[in-house]
């Protein structure tokens, strides 16, 4: 369902597709920004949502499941073989069709829904979505400008089909196939290709850039959106086994490097590490390294695991005191501790520098976000997990924030949301009174009747 028509065209069609009368599954808008004929004539994106509807079967499971290592070490070569297996996983049928992930001819893939939605919403080339600003030196001591990150995600059948668990009634989803007892499947596995829209000749890694036209906002407070080019630069990954005990997951991450293959190329992508936990019991803070001319490793970690090859993996910043996190990322992070925030309703905030006054680095408060959380169980009690996927916490914010607050308002008054009994979806009974981070609308949209 390709919906061309601009900025609006996505809410417009959900005005009729999911009323209250009823609705069905794969009736999820492909993205919310489309291009203008005038300045773009090409394919657009679609949706994979034709979920399976019954759980994939044992040979879904995939081959490098075989090949975990036996121990876990903070030896990134004990991991270099499984790292390279997962890649190849996340790669092979996609990279030469674009990730037009439907035409894959070797496996299955799906996107999550309701991410066209909001100013950071999905455009209509890629089905790219905005994620994070890019500030000066975050990604070279030569890169004085800023820019901005833009990336897509997919799933493979097994995480797909929980997915179409969460949305099988597109109007009422049920995040408790996300919460303890349940949760995403062994053998799920997401990848997340990212794109920076940034000037590639201050950044020596960028050289030789794989581009893809996407239409992107001119800055990353901006809304006003033109085709631009965006570069490769990081490819994540997200493994679920429940072989890993802290936290059930295993998250990797791989950075651009133009110099491997000398052409723009997707190989060009090499393993900056891959991590199981987050090293609760580690609270220093020497290794935090926002503005990079070196790779800091710190060996104090035991559950991060970083590629200490000098000769591929350019000098980046991790995250916080060396755990993982890739060039685009909040050096102040890790890429475990910004997932586990994923809950419904989504009242934990990403990191511990986005309160007001952060906490202490390093203290009682500031080592709740470098816990280990088991998976399907809700950083903030009394919430719904949403099993480390913060794709799935961000589409349902926004699906109820059109749905109750800007959609849905009969004749008496009340709002789709406010006839629905019980708000068990809404909010938790016993959840902690705090502020609900909103899911901000564009003010583009704000004309839409």
């Amino acid at each position: 369902m390709n919906h061309p028509q601009g900025k609006i065209a996505a809410l417009l069609t959900l005005t009729g597709a999911l009323t209250m009368a009823g609705a069905h599954a794969g009736t999820f808008p492909d993205f919310g920004y489309g291009p203008p004929k005038s300045v773009y004539s090409g394919p657009l994106f679609r949706l994979s949502q034709d979920y399976p509807t019954v759980a994939p079967g044992p040979s879904s499971m995939p081959a490098f499941f075989k090949h975990l290592p036996t121990t876990f070490s903070n030896d990134f070569e004990t991991w270099r073989s499984y790292m390279n297996e997962v890649k190849a996983y996340c790669l092979e049928g996609n990279t030469g069709i674009g990730w037009d992930v439907q035409k894959n001819k070797v496996r299955q893939w799906y996107h999550m829904p309701w991410q066209h939605y909001g100013p950071n919403g999905r455009e209509g080339i890629r089905g790219l979505t905005k994620e994070a600003p890019i500030k000066p030196l975050q990604l070279a001591s030569t890169q004085k400008g800023s820019g901005q990150t833009y990336a897509v995600g997919i799933y493979n059948d097994i995480g797909g089909y929980t997915i179409g668990q969460v949305w099988k009634d597109p109007q009422n989803p049920d995040p408790s196939y996300t919460s303890q007892p349940k949760g995403f499947p062994n053998g799920t596995v997401v990848c997340k290709a990212l794109f920076a829209d940034i000037d590639v000749t201050t950044v020596p890694f960028l050289a030789n850039p794989l581009l893809w036209n996407a239409y992107t906002t001119k800055t990353f407070t901006s809304t006003e959106r033109a085709v631009t080019q965006v570069a490769l630069i990081q490819m994540d990954i997200a493994v679920r086994d429940t072989r890993v005990s802290d936290t059930g997951w295993l998250f990797g991450t791989f950075q651009y490097n133009g110099a491997v293959t000398g052409k723009a190329n997707w190989n060009n992508l090499v393993p900056v590490g891959i991590m199981w936990g987050n090293d609760p019991k580690e609270t220093g803070n020497a290794f935090t390294n926002p503005t990079p001319t070196e790779t800091k490793i710190n060996p104090a970690l035991k559950q991060t695991a970083i590629n200490a090859n000098t000769k591929e993996l350019p000098p980046t910043h991790l995250g916080w005191n060396g755990r993982l996190n890739g060039p685009v990322d909040n050096p102040q992070a890790s890429c475990l501790s910004c997932h586990m925030t994923a809950e419904y309703q989504q009242l934990a905030l990403m990191n511990p520098t986005f309160q007001a006054n952060p906490p202490p680095v390093g203290g009682e408060e500031w080592m709740k976000w470098f816990q280990n959380i088991p998976a399907g169980q809700p950083f903030t009690p009394g919430t719904r997990s949403t099993d480390y996927s913060l794709q799935l916490s961000g589409s349902l914010a926004n699906f109820y924030d059109w749905k109750c607050n800007h959609s849905g308002v009969y004749a008496d008054g009340q709002n789709a949301c406010a006839k629905i009994q019980p708000l068990n979806l809404m909010k938790a009974s016993n959840a902690p009174e705090q502020e609900v981070h909103k899911v901000q609308r564009s003010p583009e949209l704000e004309d839409l009747q």
